[in-house]
């Protein structure tokens, strides 16, 4: 700390104590009001606007939320250092699937429930105070780090001059011929009736182990196979591909096989319809479809139903 006699606009350390440095450059930029001068000394000059990428204040804050805001800051303050004004606008993003999730883990309820067990104005209500939950914590830690941002009037994305500002910015896009109908696959919630982001699908929790079944599917070959040696009796030969996704199977368009990788052909029958068929596989995942048990059954001696195949 200052020993008595030292110069006061540049004191002499014997120990180098961070944290009570940082206490006292904060509580100087406080008292002399560092931040707002460097605004209002700028009056005039050139702006340069920054709008705060919202973070939500539903979570804790992370070290990683103190890295971004630090490079943030950096940009204000070598704008400002080059002659702008820099007014820097704080925001907190409040809407998203995760504080709705959150509150209904809270109160025991569904998406269903809504409007039922719980009204739509209780259910806002119960959002709008979750979502802000840790918000005394963001204010504290942003003024520690020293990320200078104007706290005191920060844009709310539930507010309805927010919403309006969006729609009308939509609108202004559209207008401009910007605005374009495309085509995308998207994860889908059934429980949440909603689409994800790739935000929301790396919340904690999204991802966990579970069994599930997993599709073999058959590709019927179609056309002139000229060149292909052994294939007899076209009609009744597949291509068959295991998934692990079958949901994706109706939008699929190709099959792709690998110049490099070896195939099999292989004489069965079909478990569900107990016709005889050619399967084409590749030839190291022979065994993970047929059993070495069944390569001595006797083909013609199969009955409708048999399981061993």
């Amino acid at each position: 700390m200052q020993e008595e006699g030292q110069n006061k606009l540049y004191p002499e350390y014997k120990t180098a104590n961070f944290p009570e440095f940082e206490k006292e450059v904060t509580a100087f930029w406080n008292e002399k009001k560092i931040f707002q001068k460097t605004i209002s000394n700028r009056d005039g000059a050139e702006d340069f606007v920054f709008y705060e990428g919202p973070p939500s204040a539903n979570g804790m804050p992370g070290i990683h939320h103190v890295m971004s805001r630090t490079i943030k800051d950096i940009f204000c303050r070598y704008k400002t250092l080059q002659g702008f004004k820099v007014e820097r606008k704080a925001g907190w993003d409040t809407h998203g699937l995760p504080i709705e999730l959150q509150v209904e883990k809270k109160l025991g309820i569904t998406k269903d429930d809504i409007g039922k067990k719980i009204s739509v104005e209780d259910y806002n209500t119960a959002c709008r105070q979750d979502v802000m939950k840790f918000k005394s914590v963001w204010d504290d830690l942003t003024k520690r780090i020293g990320y200078w941002v104007n706290l005191d009037d920060p844009y709310i994305t539930y507010e309805n001059k927010y919403i309006e500002t969006v729609w009308y910015l939509l609108k202004e896009i559209y207008k401009k011929g910007f605005l374009y109908k495309g085509h995308t696959v998207q994860p889908y919630s059934p429980a949440a009736g909603t689409g994800l982001s790739s935000h929301e699908l790396n919340q904690p929790g999204t991802y966990r182990d579970v069994k599930d079944t997993t599709v073999v599917a058959q590709f019927k070959i179609k056309g002139d196979l000229t060149g292909f040696k052994n294939l007899t009796g076209l009609d009744d030969t597949y291509f068959i591909a295991w998934t692990t996704t079958p949901w994706t199977l109706p939008s699929n368009t190709a099959l792709a096989v690998g110049p490099k990788i070896k195939y099999s052909l292989v004489k069965t029958y079909n478990q569900y319809t107990f016709k005889p068929i050619q399967v084409i596989l590749a030839t190291d995942l022979v065994k993970k479809f047929f059993s070495n048990n069944d390569a001595s059954l006797n083909f013609e001696e199969y009955n409708p139903g048999n399981k061993q195949i």
